[in-house]
């Protein structure tokens, strides 16, 4: 679907980074320039609503040109973590966006609105979930400290919108190099990445809060030095660092703040997550690995017993096998996964996509209605049932599900897929491209989202209440367009 509009976001995202090489020759401050210490006084470079807006619009632009991934698995699990580090957060002003990006380097990033970014090659070099948690804290940290915000207030020739489009320019290309090389030539590229580098005193105040948030949480708070630690050790023979630690330079002194800062809370030992341990084999099977690998790697795991976790190797070893269409030997292994834990989302979803693969969607939708009537609401189950729904072609039941569960995720772009598509398959046209203009518009690509209503305006017939809506929704399209530019 991307490939749709690719070209446009392109030319987009060349845009919006035009003014790299100006801003560029503001990035040495002097000390005159030395930002504060709370993160609040920001306000007057840019406001909270702005900072909302502006975070919409380059996560709409991420959508579109990088690999982020949609999962609801994994986007579940993600969001769990960082939630339960948020609601120790101080100054968290907004509901904060956990969100996966399918590249193999070592990386995270935060930017307007709460918007975190993390890479799947973080979450594979990752040994704990406190090793994760470590690294959404402090980026959680940079947020909350509104430390972009204040790079802006200290970089007074720079328009608010004009350094956030130069920060979306930027981490399109940290998300996904290809593209960010297309947009930022010239040689560009290397020095509009240091726009968006902390200072060395954001980062020593990001880590000191982040720590903190850690050990509150529950978390072992010695896992942000064990993970700078794994960083530095892997990285220490080669010419290139990759991308985190070319924005999150990392010293041994950092290192050594790092564990004496932990040493102020007590150590926590704790036991191996199973869910931890599911999402990273979800993560090595489904995007790190090719599928012939992803079947070699998981049965040598398997046979040898090398991973911490037996289940996450069977279940790792299952989605090698659908990945390689040997769908009945998945499903001999999902049966008994699935038998000793009946509740686990990341065996629903498989389980899901096995019966739906062998033809038998009816299964799949007995197996998950106890636990959608429980929780209808619950992205896993709701987004699952609902395609099990349009495999079995009973679209009223998806359609109806899928209204519900858009209710409170307006923004799952998965949400609208199937709805299009279970629109498409009841032969409702109108209904169907107003889908599409919602996914349409996720992207940002606001033209091609108004084309999808008008084609629906003109399936509607003489239905006037429907007419009236598209044409609502057609305005506000726009006026979102006309929005951001004012700003």
């Amino acid at each position: 679907m991307r490939k749709k509009f690719s070209a446009s976001l392109v030319a987009l995202s060349f845009v919006l980074t035009s003014s790299i090489t100006a801003v560029a020759q503001d990035a040495n401050y002097s000390n005159k320039n030395a930002l504060p210490e709370i993160g609040v006084v920001a306000s007057d470079a840019i406001s909270l609503d702005k900072e909302m807006i502006v975070g919409d619009a380059v996560m709409r632009q991420m959508r579109g040109q990088s690999p982020v991934i949609s999962d609801p698995v994994l986007d579940e699990y993600l969001q769990d973590v960082g939630n339960r580090l948020v609601v120790h957060a101080d100054n968290a002003k907004f509901p904060f966006e956990f969100f996966w990006v399918n590249n193999d380097a070592i990386n995270a990033f935060a930017f307007f609105g709460g918007h975190i970014g993390v890479h799947t090659g973080l979450m594979r070099r990752a040994e704990n979930e406190s090793e994760l948690a470590s690294v959404l804290a402090h980026e959680i940290s940079h947020v909350t400290q509104r430390h972009i915000a204040r790079r802006m207030q200290a970089q007074q020739r720079s328009s608010p919108l004009a350094l956030a489009s130069l920060i979306g320019g930027v981490l399109i290309a940290m998300a996904n190099p290809e593209a960010g090389i297309a947009a930022m030539q010239a040689g560009s590229a290397a020095s509009a990445q240091l726009q968006i580098d902390y200072t060395r005193s954001n980062e020593q105040e990001a880590d000191r809060i982040g720590i903190a948030m850690l050990a509150r949480a529950g978390f072992d708070p010695n896992a942000a030095a064990s993970f700078f630690s794994t960083m530095a050790e892997e990285y220490r023979m080669v010419s290139r660092p990759p991308a985190r630690l070319l924005t999150h330079p990392l010293t041994e002194s950092r290192i050594a703040d790092a564990r004496n800062r932990a040493g102020d809370y007590p150590r926590r030992y704790l036991p191996i997550n199973k869910q931890f341990e599911l999402a990273k084999a979800r993560i090595k099977a489904r995007y790190s690995f090719e599928p012939d690998y992803a079947v070699e790697y998981y049965e040598a795991a398997v046979e040898q017993n090398v991973q911490r976790s037996k289940e996450a190797s069977l279940y790792g070893l299952a989605l090698a096998y659908m990945r390689d269409d040997k769908t009945e030997k998945a499903k001999k292994i999902m049966d008994e996964l699935i038998a000793g834990d009946s509740s686990n989302l990341f065996y629903l979803d498989a389980m899901t996509d096995i019966h739906i693969s062998l033809g038998e969607p009816l299964k799949a939708v007995n197996l998950l209605k106890p636990h959608v009537t429980h929780n209808p609401r619950n992205q896993v189950l709701a987004l699952n049932q609902a395609n099990a729904y349009i495999s079995a072609q009973n679209y009223d039941e998806a359609i109806s599900l899928l209204k519900d569960f858009l209710l409170v995720n307006k923004d799952y772009q998965i949400a609208h897929q199937l709805m299009s598509e279970a629109y498409q398959k009841s032969k409702r046209f109108s209904q169907m491209h107003q889908s599409k203009a919602e996914v349409y518009a996720l992207y940002g690509a606001y033209n091609r989202a108004v084309d999808e209503l008008q084609y629906a305006y003109n399936f509607a017939g003489d239905d006037h209440l429907i007419k009236q809506r598209i044409r609502a929704r057609i305005k506000q399209f726009r006026d979102q367009e006309e929005r951001l530019e004012r700003l």
